[in-house]
């Protein structure tokens, strides 16, 4: 038998995410509250058209456009609008009057996290955002509370589910972006500015949250270096294949011990996968995270990045959480950013590359080439050399050794002037080894 108060919950927004949330919480109240401890009420939800139509069959007259009342009532505010404002001036209101809040607002946290973070600590409220980082896997509890005794080393995560149903069908079925592109618009998994998909934006946001969590350091999102997959062609793709790899959006979050000690590195972009790592097995609009721990291992968290239903499963779970700590008491668990490590440059960083150049097909042009990469401290490991349909130039493909960032980009802007290449077609990293 329950003899807690019942908890009012205060839901705002009710978009694809939102009105399931709203759904399940009134399907499966009771079970949620045997699960939490007390009693559930969804008190209102706050929107900005009562009278909108909704994925889900809710009751009108939970519909409010009186977010602020709905918000002061509340025991548990969970916030579902997206954007920065108003969702920043709401959680900052539901912290200051002392309800724990839920969010999936990627972007919010990515930009201001420590002031939610640092709002919260002050009055005992806590923060939960499981949704934030890969829609319905759960990666922010294990590395916040599983792996909190264990170190990090390395976080690669394929955390945005349009560009990988993007570059899996370009790898399956010899597809062009452009056309693929059109395909993942006309499903629903890509909005029609795709900007924040294809460019990188939302996988950066992601990946300032888990670099943040994993490393104990505060990542801001300008700090994150970001490229997108616009320039990923079909010929890029085939040439990643037949040296058996294939191209994944990656975030990547990693641990750099150097003579000063440690420091981390968080970047996006597309990079070549070994086609026996585990995250090349992840198809259409899946996510994953792989995780490297000195204690644990590799571990690999898999599953749906996004869509309604599947998203609100981790909100639920949130809210079960915030309301445990309701019933058991005590101040919330604040976020943990003792480690304050420095955030290197992207240039600074260590991988193994993938140049690809259009070329004039004609003696010595690999001699030339090869004096420039020598010249920059890059070494050559492979080299894929095909004749193009004009008859006259060369597509060649060199795969490099282990080279500093700073350094291989040099030597593309060397390549690029020099009298024999005709264009650089694409420079991949090579992740995962």
């Amino acid at each position: 038998m329950i003899d807690y108060r019942r908890l009012r919950i205060a839901l705002l927004g009710a978009g694809a995410v939102g009105s399931q949330v709203a759904a399940l919480l009134l399907k499966h109240g009771d079970e949620l509250a045997d699960r939490a401890g007390a009693a559930l009420e969804l008190a209102g939800i706050a929107v900005r058209d009562p009278d909108a139509p909704r994925d889900a069959d809710l009751p009108h007259e939970l519909f409010t456009t009186d977010a602020e009342t709905l918000i002061l009532g509340a025991d548990i505010v969970i916030e579902l609008i997206g954007g920065i404002e108003p969702a920043r001036s709401y959680l900052l209101q539901a912290i200051g009057s002392g309800a724990d809040v839920v969010t999936a607002n990627k972007a919010l946290l990515a930009t201001h996290g420590p002031e939610l973070f640092d709002a919260a600590d002050q009055v005992g409220a806590q923060v939960y955002y499981e949704a934030a980082a890969a829609g319905a896997i759960p990666i922010i509890r294990p590395l916040r509370d599983s792996l909190a005794g264990d170190r990090v080393n390395r976080i690669m995560g394929i955390v945005n589910g349009t560009t990988n149903y993007i570059l899996d069908r370009m790898d399956t079925e010899g597809a062009d972006f452009d056309d693929v592109l059109a395909q993942a618009q006309a499903l629903g998994y890509a909005e029609a500015d795709p900007t924040a998909d294809v460019d990188g934006f939302d996988a950066a946001q992601k990946a300032a949250i888990l670099a943040s969590l994993a490393f104990h350091t505060t990542v801001p999102l300008e700090a994150v270096y970001r490229e997108g997959i616009r320039h990923i062609d079909a010929g890029i793709i085939a040439s990643a294949r037949r040296a058996g790899y294939v191209v994944k959006l990656l975030a990547v979050c990693e641990r750099v011990t150097g003579e000063h000690g440690d420091a981390i590195s968080v970047r996006v972009y597309p990079a070549l996968v070994d086609r026996q790592h585990p995250l090349a097995s992840v198809h259409g609009a899946n996510n994953a995270v792989f995780v490297e721990a000195e204690a644990a291992g590799p571990l690999m968290f898999y599953g749906a990045g996004a869509g309604g239903v599947q998203t609100a499963s981790a909100v639920l779970g949130d809210l079960v959480s915030a309301a445990r700590r309701h019933v058991a008491g005590g101040v919330g668990v604040g976020e943990s950013t003792y480690a304050n490590l420095p955030i290197l440059e992207v240039g600074r960083v260590t991988t193994r590359y993938q140049i690809t150049l259009d070329v004039d097909d004609r003696p010595g042009v690999l001699a030339e080439l090869a004096g420039i990469l020598s010249d920059g401290n890059v070494s050559i490991a492979t080299v894929e050399q095909t004749l193009r349909e004009d008859g006259v130039s060369a597509r060649l493909v060199i795969g490099t050794h282990k080279a500093v960032e700073q350094d291989l980009s040099g030597t593309v802007e060397r390549l690029a002037a020099s009298g024999v290449v005709e264009r650089v077609v694409s420079v991949l990293r090579v992740e995962g080894d």
